[in-house]
């Protein structure tokens, strides 16, 4: 008996070798056709392009609503992003402390003004431009210099 359960494990060794050993038509053939399938092409979409944060101040002269040469280049650059959007924007008009309350309430006024005008000369729907002045109320540079005022004499473009 003990030779009989001998044969029968060897034998039943040799066939686990064979068919560990042998291999199928079917792993082959997917291989192949695998291998002679080209890749799919993935299309993706161009990446959006990131664009450039423009300077949201515009800076004014010693009580002046003018725009300066290089604020108008600015302002182009912000009228090509708005233009034909839906985008709400709000031109907030600051001035120094010089002057009465009210006076500078009204050239904060006079200089968010001179923007929107300006932006919708260069096609900005005026619907979506909102003016507010708070004259010499937030100033952005606290003090009494020359350059604590410039900083001051203002318009901000808030998105």
């Amino acid at each position: 008996m003990f030779k009989s359960v001998k044969t029968g494990l060897g034998l039943a060794c040799v066939l686990a070798v064979m068919a560990g050993c042998s291999s199928t038509d079917t792993d082959d053939t997917a291989q192949q056709e695998m291998a002679q399938q080209p890749e799919p092409v993935v299309e993706t979409a161009p990446e959006p392009e990131t664009a450039v944060p423009l300077d949201n101040v515009v800076y004014f002269d010693f009580d002046q609503s003018l725009l300066k040469p290089e604020t108008r280049e600015l302002l182009i650059q912000h009228a090509d992003r708005l233009r034909g959007s839906a985008q709400a924007v709000r031109l907030e008009g600051h001035a120094d402390e010089l002057g009465t309350r009210e006076y500078n309430l009204a050239l904060g006024e006079r200089r968010a003004n001179a923007v929107r005008d300006f932006l919708v000369l260069q096609g900005v729907d005026a619907a979506s431009l909102e003016v507010i002045s708070y004259g010499e109320e937030r100033p952005a540079q606290a003090g009494s210099s020359e350059s604590a005022r410039a900083m001051n004499r203002r318009v901000v473009i808030v998105k």
